[in-house]
């Protein structure tokens, strides 16, 4: 019986370990190195063409090997990826500027509309109490006059006192992106040396096991991301084309990459464009955009965790149950790391 006890103590005792562990590390360790955790897994993605692109562009010169390194090859990887990635959100962005501008040109008939329907209603109630004349109107537009002075009294003192903290912001910025792109050209040049080292290493099993879960977890999130992205982007591109817009290619493509974002979602464009379809009295146009709203809100709830549970080896709960402790401990990055603690808990605690 004292041996049982024991080992249930010792098993609890493990368990909480390898908890609190998992814990220190992503809370305290990991904002430390996040840059190099960035430049290490984006090596390992650019490492097979790099190597490839290495030896293509060696040439023999004086009995001897010249050519580039490896890792100038997945900088010029690198590079490339980001031109093009560059290029689309430019091409993106002015074609976004456009329309934005478009929408600035028309902003003074929307806020005209909005007053008509705001005084129309407020006539409705004045009308239904026996209020007298512009009671509503008046109380209505002092409020809204109120709530502006509020928030440029608010907006403008914050911005102005942290000017020197978003000053600080941007040249952290800048330093961890370079620290990222040196970070990954020393990876690339030096993963055959930490592989060997660790393979010599006495903590090797555990280095491997490791480095085996974040590859599962981080092709899992990847992958799901992907699939509800495309998902998204699809049922945007058929509603908006039903509605009969004329950038539905556009608007649902934008929506879907918005949607794979964190922080934002579907829900940042969708709402209030049913909102402002409902204030203009477009009743059934409204109601298709906010039902696209709720198509692609459940399918992302329903996919999410069942997606990430058939691909790292947890079920639905653990990996809902994961995401959601994750989100309220660490953040958006939570949804990410939850799991992944959860499956280093299991690895080597349980």
């Amino acid at each position: 019986m004292w041996m049982w006890e024991n080992r249930k103590f010792r098993k609890c005792a493990k368990i909480l370990g390898v908890t609190a562990a998992v814990y220190g590390v992503f809370r305290f360790l990991l904002p430390l190195v996040a840059p190099f955790v960035f430049a290490w897994l984006t090596a390992l993605a650019l490492k097979p063409l790099a190597c490839r692109i290495s030896g293509i562009l060696r040439v023999r010169w004086r009995g001897r090997s010249v050519g580039i390194s490896v890792g100038a090859a997945g900088l010029l990887e690198l590079a490339v990826i980001l031109g093009i990635g560059g290029t689309l959100l430019y091409a993106g962005g002015r074609k976004l500027y456009g329309q934005a501008a478009m929408l600035a040109e028309r902003f003074p008939w929307w806020v005209e509309c909005l007053d008509r329907y705001l005084t129309m209603a407020c006539r409705q109630v004045e009308g239904a109490f026996s209020l007298r004349p512009d009671t509503m109107v008046c109380a209505a537009r002092d409020m809204i006059r109120s709530l502006a002075a509020t928030v440029k009294a608010g907006v403008m003192p914050y911005v102005m006192g942290n000017s020197v903290n978003i000053a600080r912001c941007c040249v952290c910025c800048c330093v961890i992106a370079v620290l990222y792109v040196i970070g990954v050209m020393l990876f690339l040049q030096e993963m055959d040396g930490w592989k060997e080292r660790m393979e010599e290493s006495i903590y090797e099993a555990e280095f491997a096991r490791i480095k085996k879960l974040l590859c599962v977890v981080a092709n899992a999130y990847f992958r799901t991301q992907g699939i509800i992205m495309l998902l998204t982007t699809a049922v945007c591109i058929v509603g908006f084309f039903l509605m009969g817009n004329s950038y539905y290619i556009l608007a649902g493509v934008g929506i879907g990459i918005l949607d794979a974002l964190p922080v934002f979602g579907t829900g940042t464009v969708l709402i209030p464009w049913a909102v402002l379809c409902f204030l203009r009295g477009q009743w059934g146009r409204g109601l298709m955009v906010f039902g696209i709203y709720l198509i692609c809100y459940f399918l992302r709830e329903i996919l999410e965790a069942r997606l990430m549970a058939s691909k790292v080896g947890l079920t639905p709960l653990e990996t809902l149950a994961s995401m959601y402790v994750g989100l309220q401990i660490l953040g958006i990055f939570g949804f990410l790391l939850g799991p992944l603690g959860l499956l280093l808990v299991k690895e080597f605690a349980l």
